[in-house]
């Protein structure tokens, strides 16, 4: 998305110096257009956060549960790094093969799936947060 908007910023902000002698309404112009970027994209972070939280509150179990049940095998892989540890101490040898095997394993992984864990996972914590954030109100009041 920003790699669409980038040369747009551009673009507008070469319209602006050649329309707008004066550096003052420049300076003017250039902040109403980025104050209209900034908008836009809020706009598409509200729609993103509203999306994540009509799935999170959907009453189908595979929607509701799809991020937790991801982030819980990403847990398994960090926690997996304890035994690794116990068994470097008692044969690095092995401990050394089942690490290059996993890390070739990872790297098979396309980079568009670690963005979307990435995306998933503030998705997530954003959504965890917004509920309890309205639960501390709900329970002020």
């Amino acid at each position: 998305m920003l790699n669409f908007i980038a040369p747009l910023l551009t673009l507008g902000n070469t319209l602006i110096e050649r329309v707008f002698p004066d550096k003052a309404d420049q300076e003017k112009a250039k902040l109403a257009l980025l104050t209209l970027e900034q908008q836009g994209e809020l706009k598409r972070l509200e729609a993103q956060m509203n999306m994540i939280v009509a799935e999170a509150q959907s009453s189908d179990k595979w929607t509701s549960r799809a991020r937790p049940a991801f982030l819980y095998v990403i847990y398994i892989m960090i926690l997996a790094a304890i035994p690794m540890g116990i068994i470097y101490a008692f044969n690095p040898t092995i401990a050394g093969n089942i690490e290059i095997g996993v890390t070739n394993w990872l790297k098979a992984i396309p980079e568009g799936l670690w963005a979307l864990f990435g995306a998933g996972y503030l998705g997530y914590v954003g959504s965890r947060s917004y509920d309890k954030k309205n639960l501390l109100k709900a329970d002020r009041s």
